[in-house]
């Protein structure tokens, strides 16, 4: 590729590394090179207009290329896949610290269209918010990210449209990980544990830590009891639970080892934080299936489930995810694996594992200083104004 402002060889050079480059024709790469360089641009929004800013060509073009183009994204799903699974292992067999498959869902909130529109935009319905406690109206996503060792990467992000449960959505995932090299973890809320995904995931070699809800049935001394009104009975004598402290806060917890709906065995933590022990709106509960592990260390692992909130806020703050008008469905898939492969390549800037944030600011340096440079080559070049400028309006 010719050095011009619409070009970045920190990028491009990135995505040779990656065989990325091997998978497409040179316009494709073009195409995706104007998504990539956007994102790191002064007010991305994660719309087409953004991308032409990036692009010698029209909006039209590039809003085509994602609803209707013809090249195959599921290769570079794949390979993007691929990449996660063999840094991630691989940190795992180095390590041997295990590999938490943690896994959660947001919504990317859209207006309701009226019913006069004619064009609405695809597969967007009304889905149940816990952060809004009510429906919303949008695209919901389940994203499925790997860890080791601080090493924090995204597998996979799948459009929710009501077709497949989102238990089978990550059923499907599971079952195509590899066997973990050690001992590892599947991380999870209450909307996630049943005994279909915490059996793909045993065979794979994830044991469950998950929210548990607290209307489900525990088996105490062998009768069967709801788990918040068996909490409610625990709580009417301390003695039942032991302090224990977590990332700097204190909370009262009962072990239970036992039967749980159809698992044979696990270990269920029933919580409360101890200002408000007793309470029933505090109540927490926490499933575990590996029931040789230590109460503290269970709660400890779950927390190692924040890094997918962080994900969500930050694809949602610095990606778009919440902000892009792309309407057709296939459109709005091929867009989420670009900023998935953005993601990536802040998350392994320089090759080397660090933060989002970090490697987000070094891309947005180079980017600026290449284009910098770039006019400042207009100028040894003696290139009129008006020339460089039409490149830049």
């Amino acid at each position: 590729m010719n050095h011009s402002i619409y070009h970045s060889h920190a990028i491009y050079n990135r995505l040779i590394d990656l065989k990325i480059c091997q998978l497409f024709p040179h316009h494709i790469i073009k195409h995706i090179m104007a998504i990539l360089i956007s994102v790191f641009c002064m007010g991305y929004r994660g719309k087409t207009v953004d991308f032409e800013r990036c692009s010698p060509h029209h909006r039209t073009t590039l809003a085509y290329f994602l609803n209707h183009g013809k090249w195959n994204d599921s290769s570079l799903e794949s390979l993007l896949k691929k990449l996660v699974i063999s840094r991630i292992y691989e940190e795992s067999k180095r390590s041997g610290q295990p590999i938490y498959c943690i896994v959660d869902d947001t919504i990317s909130s859209k207006t309701k269209p009226s019913s006069r529109a004619l064009h609405p935009i695809e597969d967007a319905y009304f889905h149940q918010s816990h952060l809004k406690g009510r429906q919303d109206y949008g695209h919901q996503a389940v994203a499925v990210m790997l860890s080791c060792n601080g090493i924090i990467l995204n597998y996979a992000i799948v459009m929710y449209d009501k077709s497949v449960s989102k238990i089978d959505i990550v059923n499907r995932i599971a079952q195509e990980l590899p066997q973990a090299p050690v001992l590892s973890y599947f991380l999870c809320d209450s909307w996630y544990p049943s005994e279909k995904l915490i059996t793909t995931f045993i065979k794979k070699g994830f044991y469950t830590i998950a929210a548990l809800k607290t209307n489900r049935i525990l088996y105490p001394y062998g009768i069967k009891n709801k788990l918040s009104d068996y909490a409610q009975k625990l709580s009417e004598n301390k003695q039942f639970f032991r302090l224990v402290t977590v990332k700097g806060h204190q909370y009262y917890v009962h072990r239970y080892e036992g039967k749980v709906n159809k698992l044979g065995n696990a270990v269920v933590l029933i919580s409360y934080p101890k200002e408000a022990f007793g309470n029933p709106k505090a109540l927490r509960a926490f499933l575990c299936t590996n029931v040789g592990l230590e109460t503290q260390d269970i709660l400890e692992r779950y927390t190692s489930r924040w890094p997918i909130e962080i994900f969500f806020r930050q694809s949602k703050g610095k990606l778009a995810f919440d902000k892009y008008q792309i309407r057709s469905s296939k459109g709005i898939k091929r867009f989420w694996l670009l900023m998935s492969l953005a993601h990536y390549l802040c998350c392994t800037c320089n090759e080397q594992p660090c933060s989002f944030e970090d490697g987000y600011l070094e891309y947005r340096k180079c980017i600026q200083k290449e284009q910098i440079y770039y006019l400042y080559e207009c100028g040894v070049k003696n290139i009129p104004f008006n020339e460089v400028y039409s490149m830049l309006a």
